[in-house]
């Protein structure tokens, strides 16, 4: 899945990141996407319903920060685009979409992360 391409007419200022160190699965941020790219992830052992995450599919985040102003445990980061790209992989325990980002460093080596307000939408 991480060799795909969608093409977009424009590039988001923004795109939402979820800190899965901080998620806990509860699937709130889901029904607010407009664009359905919000996934749940099965949890560290792959038992689907077992501390289950969710991720952002970053090729179709539009950044309109409805997943993150309703996240109840505020753990959705708005991040500039490059830097939601590059700061995803730190921030991702379990992915769907990239699987090669399971193979990274263990939680507890990813430096914690300051929660940015967001822009109302």
């Amino acid at each position: 899945m991480a060799d795909r391409v969608i093409q977009r007419k424009k590039k988001p200022i923004q795109l939402a990141v979820v800190d899965q160190n901080g998620c806990t699965g509860c699937e709130a941020c889901i029904q607010f996407c407009p664009v359905d790219c919000i996934l749940v992830v099965p949890g560290e052992n792959g038992i689907p319903g077992h501390y289950q995450l969710v991720e952002v599919d970053l090729d179709r985040c539009i950044g309109c920060t409805l997943c993150a102003k309703y996240c109840p445990w505020e753990t959705i980061l708005m991040l500039p685009y490059d830097e939601a790209y590059a700061r995803a992989p730190q921030l991702t325990l379990r992915s769907v979409w990239h699987p090669e980002w399971n193979e990274r460093l263990p939680a507890s080596a990813v430096p914690p992360v300051e929660v940015q307000p967001t822009a109302e939408a």
